[in-house]
C-alpha cells in the first residue's frame, strides 16, 4: 500500500484539559506507526507542536505549512521532514489539503473550525471525497455536532451533511477508520 498523508487541524494552544495534549501525542505516534505522513500547520506550540513532536519522536514523516505572518507567533517548526512557508492563510490551507488523503480535526479554536467547515463545504459540493474525522476528545466537539444538527433541523442543510464526516472518540478509533478507508 502506498504511504498516505493525514492532515491534522488542531489548536495552537493546549486547551484546559490535559486529555487534549494526550490525544495529540497519541495521534502523532499513531500516524508514525501506520507510516502515514503528518500534514499540519507547522507550528511548534499547542496541540500542533504536540502532534508534530510525537510523530517525529516515533520516526514519522512530517509535512508542515505555515504562512509568513505566523512564523514567529506559532513558532515555525523548521526541523520537519518538509517545511513550507506560504504567503497567506488561503495558500496554507490549500497546500495542506492538496497534500493530504484524509483530515482529522483535534480540539482547536476558530482556525480549526474554519478549516473543518471549509473541507466539509467542499465535500458537500462534491469537490472531494477525502475522509473527514472529528476526534471528539472528552466530547469537545459535542456543541459543534449539536450545531450541525440544528442547521439541518432548521432546513439550512440536508441530513446527508452528517454523512460527510465521522466522529471518533479515540485515536484508536480514528486510525482503525482510516485503515479501512485507505485499504
Amino acid at each position: 500500500m502506498q504511504n498516505r498523508s493525514v492532515c491534522v487541524y488542531c489548536g495552537s494552544r493546549e486547551g484546559k484539559s490535559p486529555a487534549y495534549s494526550e490525544a495529540a501525542n497519541a495521534l502523532g505516534a499513531a500516524l508514525a506507526e501506520e507510516d502515514w505522513r503528518l500534514v499540519y500547520g507547522a507550528g511548534d506550540i499547542g496541540l500542533m507542536g504536540a502532534v508534530a513532536r510525537s510523530a517525529q519522536n516515533a520516526g514519522g514523516n512530517t509535512f508542515g505549512v505555515i504562512p509568513t505572518h505566523l512564523l514567529k507567533k506559532e513558532v515555525g517548526k523548521v526541523d520537519l521532514t518538509q517545511f513550507i512557508v506560504t504567503e497567506n492563510m488561503h495558500e496554507r490551507k490549500k497546500v495542506m489539503f492538496m497534500n493530504a488523503d484524509a483530515i482529522i480535526v483535534l480540539p482547536g479554536g476558530a482556525g480549526s473550525l474554519d478549516e473543518f467547515f471549509e473541507v466539509l463545504t467542499w465535500a458537500q459540493l462534491d469537490l472531494h471525497t477525502k475522509p473527514i474525522l472529528l476526534l471528539n476528545t472528552e466530547n469537545y466537539w459535542g456543541p459543534l455536532i449539536a450545531l450541525i444538527d440544528h442547521v439541518i433541523d432548521e432546513g439550512f442543510a440536508d441530513p446527508s451533511l452528517k454523512k460527510l464526516y465521522t466522529v471518533c472518540k479515540s485515536v484508536n478509533e480514528a486510525t482503525a477508520y482510516l485503515r479501512r478507508a485507505f485499504s
